[in-house]
């Protein structure tokens, strides 16, 4: 799997496709249209993907369906259906194991969903995640790690006009532990109830020394496993 999760964007829906792509770009991922059912099915057909978004016509249409061609090629790769209200289409949808989101579109609602498609798909977590607020500085943004794990971390960072998102490698400065780690970012999400305007960011630590990985494994290992949330500053 790339670094950057590959989604197809099925739809006939230029304007749609367009504002769909380009949120998607700008959150870290590697979106591909494709406008008629022939390029969707090359798409699936040949070529590895992270999550189909697809348009309810082309999921459900008589004879070649999306849906059907995505589920042959991986059963266990997420669908993301995108269809009028219409409580039969979104039944159908979830009868198929497809989530479904109705026009119009919501940006964080859409990236949030894809988002988190893309980190359950992905393999099981190694070790147990803890919950913890640790201060650390994204890319020169004060910001909080709100849980971890050893392979990863889980990040709050307050949205500003002068500060986009994270690159798909970005540094995390951790100054309890006095080191920079790398990390590759995985998903990013809205907070289910924000308090304040930011946004979270899901990563895997990669290329670090092993100095710096000692330093975070001790730091996890020293947390408890309770469900109580400890705070460092």
């Amino acid at each position: 799997m790339s670094s950057r999760p590959r989604i197809v964007i099925a739809s006939p829906h230029a304007a749609e496709c367009t504002f769909i792509y380009d949120w998607l770009a700008s959150e870290g991922f590697e979106p591909v249209r494709a406008s008629n059912l022939a390029r969707a099915t090359e798409e699936i057909r040949d070529r590895p993907f992270d999550l189909l978004l697809v348009d309810v016509g082309f999921a459900f249409q008589e004879g070649v369906q999306a849906i059907n061609l995505a589920r042959a090629r991986n059963a266990q790769t997420p669908i993301v259906v995108i269809g009028e209200p219409d409580p039969a289409a979104e039944s159908q949808a979830l009868a198929r194991g497809a989530m479904y989101v109705a026009r119009p579109v919501d940006r964080a609602l859409l990236v949030c969903t894809v988002s988190m498609a893309v980190m359950e798909s992905r393999p099981v977590r190694r070790s147990e995640r803890k919950r913890a607020r640790v201060d650390a500085v994204v890319e020169g943004v004060p910001s909080q790690i709100i849980d971890v794990s050893k392979e990863g971390l889980r990040l709050e960072i307050p949205r500003t006009r002068k500060a986009g998102p994270p690159p798909p490698f970005f540094n995390v400065r951790i100054p309890l532990l006095g080191v920079a780690l790398v990390v590759r970012r995985m998903w990013t999400c809205r907070p289910p109830e924000p308090v304040r305007d930011a946004a979270w960011y899901g990563g895997e630590l990669s290329q670090n020394s092993r100095r710096v990985e000692l330093a975070w494994v001790s730091l996890v290992e020293a947390l408890p496993t309770s469900r109580t949330s400890l705070e460092f500053h």
